[in-house]
């Protein structure tokens, strides 16, 4: 890894209620629990002395409010590009119920009825690839688990089902950069849930 590239890094938001249920929370914007308020100051210890050219958070207030506790409040911008993926029909139902009415359904390879393909999140996670690509330095990402994922393998120049591939826990930190150069996009640390213990 050449330490002089860019380092895009990705912070999901802190526990909800239903992050906690396993309920899909897509456009319904449900506050953060207590765990989740002290998960989101714990990742601001661990951003601490790590700068950024831009920072980005979903306008949901979970995302919003884990970019504040965070200590990022003062210079985030809103971004509804990174909102978490429209379930559509299936807001607020957990997988499991979902699967007594279609036992092979996949989020990643069907999306939702009434609510977004994976090809249209794959689209909205194409303009931010392009906005954080644009600002040539590091750049900070507040958003939801399921965006997150996608964004990852669009990053990676794969398609947006591959996101099914990249399990994120709640308050978990990622980082995208580069192996050699700008044009071998890579993973750098994923899935970085040591604040929660």
């Amino acid at each position: 890894m050449n330490d002089a590239l860019p380092v895009v890094y990705l912070a999901r938001h802190g526990e909800t209620a239903w992050s906690l249920s396993g309920q899909h929370t897509g456009r319904t914007d449900l506050p953060l629990t207590e765990r989740g308020e002290q998960n989101a100051r714990q990742l601001g210890e661990r951003l601490k002395g790590l700068n950024f050219v831009k920072v980005f958070t979903s306008p949901l207030q979970r995302a919003a409010r884990t970019c504040e506790l965070a200590g990022f409040g003062a210079v985030v911008e809103i971004d509804r590009d990174l909102l978490e993926w429209d379930y559509g029909e299936y807001e607020g139902r957990r997988t499991v119920e979902i699967r007594k009415d279609r036992p092979d359904w996949q989020l990643f390879r069907d999306g939702c009825p009434g609510g977004e393909t994976p090809d249209r999140v794959g689209a909205r996670a194409d303009r931010v690839v392009d906005r954080v690509r644009a600002a040539r330095g590091n750049v900070l990402i507040f958003s939801s688990g399921h965006f997150l994922r996608v964004l990852s393998a669009r990053w990676l120049d794969i398609e947006p089902a591959a996101g099914k591939y990249f399990l994120l826990g709640t308050a978990s930190l990622c980082a995208l950069s580069y192996e050699h150069d700008l044009s071998e996009p890579a993973i750098r640390l994923w899935n970085d849930t040591q604040l929660e213990r």
